[in-house]
């Protein structure tokens, strides 16, 4: 028989405002952190004749298609940079960014089955596919890399600066994903709203034309854009030219405001998502 005086009971309760985020808790989960990030990589390649190969596949194409659009069709200045090296080191960060925001910014509706039945972290879910994704860009850089070396890029000390421009790059996706993973779960406009947005962000950061075209007087507002200081940064880094800051520290104010804000929006949602989904 079952002592009641030795058994313990745990109540979870929903807090109320605007908290900030359980991290401690978060810690604890680590494991089934990990663990959801690697059924999304197997998951993303299951069954594929290609398999990891499509992680460069899908941005090479990209990279040929803009290079003779733009770079041969419609000839954008890329300050003496050849093209298909210019598009190629912001293509890849962005193609991380875009894939991760969508996946992020679904992943509480499609987490639904998993939420319902048993108690998890609501933040580890918009952000496993900040992890899982980090895989693709690991195995893109290949791309990079081997066209650095058919052009004969010297490397630089302002490698140095890569790892900072890769947790910017990661904080982008993960503060829309806590926005829009929030907001997705009461308006399921999201998932229609989700690839237009990507469709559009694509055009207002320099990825397939140059920051210096943009003419001086609007660049403190453009370089407000964090995807500008990601693209603009990884493409200084690699390339050795001189680190473009005033397009960079705007950048990470606003992506420091966001993943902030997101978080604090986040929380407030999080005592009502199993309730709407």
């Amino acid at each position: 028989m079952l002592n009641a005086s030795n058994t313990t009971l745990t109540v979870i309760k929903p807090k109320k405002g605007w908290q900030i985020l359980n991290l401690k808790e978060f810690i604890e989960y680590r494991d089934l952190f990990y663990f959801l990030a690697w059924r999304d990589i197997k998951i993303m390649y299951a069954q594929t004749i290609l398999g990891l190969f499509w992680a460069i596949l899908k941005p090479s194409m990209q990279i040929i298609v803009f290079s003779i659009i733009f770079g041969k069709i419609a000839n954008v200045s890329t300050e003496g940079i050849p093209y298909f090296l210019f598009s190629t080191v912001a293509i890849i960060p962005w193609t991380y960014m875009s894939q991760a925001m969508q996946e992020s910014s679904q992943s509480l509706v499609s987490g639904q089955q998993m939420l319902g039945k048993v108690y998890i972290p609501r933040l580890i879910f918009p952000l496993v596919p900040i992890l899982s994704r980090l895989i693709d860009f690991a195995i893109s850089t290949v791309i990079v890399m081997a066209v650095m070396f058919y052009y004969n890029v010297p490397a630089t000390l302002n490698l140095l600066f890569v790892p900072l421009f890769i947790l910017l790059m990661a904080s982008i996706p993960a503060a829309i994903g806590l926005w829009l993973s929030s907001l997705a779960i009461r308006f399921r406009d999201i998932k229609h709203a989700i690839p237009f947005l990507l469709q559009l962000l694509i055009y207002t950061a320099p990825i397939v034309y140059s920051a210096s075209t943009i003419p001086e007087k609007y660049r403190i507002i453009y370089s407000f854009n964090p995807i500008v200081g990601v693209i603009e940064g990884f493409r200084a880094s690699l390339l050795g030219t001189p680190l473009p800051w005033p397009f960079i520290w705007p950048g990470i104010i606003t992506a420091i405001f966001l993943v902030l804000s997101g978080a604090y929006y986040f929380r407030r949602m999080e005592r009502i998502i199993v309730d709407v989904i």
